[in-house]
């Protein structure tokens, strides 16, 4: 396979199916994923129409509250494509109230950090692979995080996933474990050649609030808003443009880096979540 393959989550509507019509319209070939029947099926004839020559899109389904289901999509994935040239970790979103799921893990932690951990551990083979052929910082991991990572001084460590602490607050550490994430996945992953980055899409007309609380839904509501296809630009410039292939670790908003919380560049907290997600794997078994 000669042309560039990127796995896009939350492919079925929004930010996600913008920058899969975009990669697809200049030849990529995507793999997104979405849970949505419908949404999916409509996104699957958008960004068809979309194609260039070389193009194409395949569409898995997969619900990523469940770590069975991503366990099951990076299997797929793999199966699908001798290489992975960038991979947008992109699915996530709010809750109305706090939710345990059937694994255990807090329903808007498990979204938003838990099974974009599990997807990019799993895809790191295929990640390493395809960098090994390709020049440094040709293969790329780009994380959708949001400004809503300021909010916390930091991560509570003894309540994680915020199941007995402010829920209010849940989310936004979700978003803060996004940057120190990607910090961390930055740093294992420099000697194989891989760029790790983190960009903030900004406020987004789209159903992201659709199983938030009524503040979360009234502030979206109230809030300016741009298309998807503004922070799809600046997924697809991260994943294609030099700019993005170089110094790894970095926060971006609207094509330009910006400096994240203090919190954000923790490496000692980004280390620890490191090993407090792989023992959350453990104990569910993935």
């Amino acid at each position: 396979m000669t042309r560039p393959v990127a796995v896009i989550t939350g492919a079925s509507a929004g930010i996600g199916k913008s920058a899969a019509r975009m990669l697809v319209a200049k030849g990529w070939q995507v793999i997104g994923t979405g849970r949505d029947p419908s949404r999916s099926a409509a996104a699957i004839a958008e960004i068809e129409a979309a194609a260039q020559v070389g193009g194409s899109f395949t569409m898995l389904r997969g619900d990523f509250d469940s770590m069975a289901d991503v366990k099951r999509v990076a299997d797929e994935v793999k199966a699908l494509t001798p290489r992975l040239d960038v991979l947008v970790n992109n699915a996530g979103g709010v809750r109305n109230r706090t939710i345990e799921t059937a694994d255990g893990t807090e329903a808007t932690f498990a979204a938003n950090h838990v099974a974009p951990f599990l997807l990019t551990r799993e895809l790191l083979p295929l990640l390493k692979a395809t960098a090994a052929s390709q020049p440094a910082g040709s293969v790329r991991v780009i994380a959708v995080g949001s400004s809503a990572h300021r909010r916390p001084e930091g991560l509570d460590w003894d309540d994680l996933q915020s199941f007995g602490s402010d829920y209010n607050m849940a989310y936004c550490r979700a978003k803060l474990a996004n940057n120190l994430f990607t910090r961390e996945l930055a740093r294992r992953v420099a000697g194989d050649g891989i760029v790790a980055q983190a960009m903030h899409p900004g406020v987004v007309a789209s159903n992201f609030a659709r199983h938030g609380d009524a503040n979360m839904q009234k502030h979206m509501a109230a809030a300016p808003t741009v298309s998807p296809d503004e922070p799809a630009e600046t997924i697809v410039w991260l994943a294609t443009d030099p700019e993005g292939g170089r110094e790894p670790g970095r926060y971006f908003y609207q094509k330009a880096e910006e400096a994240p919380s203090p919190a954000a560049l923790d490496d000692a907290a980004a280390a620890r979540l490191w090993r407090e997600s792989e023992a959350i794997l453990a104990r569910i078994g993935v």
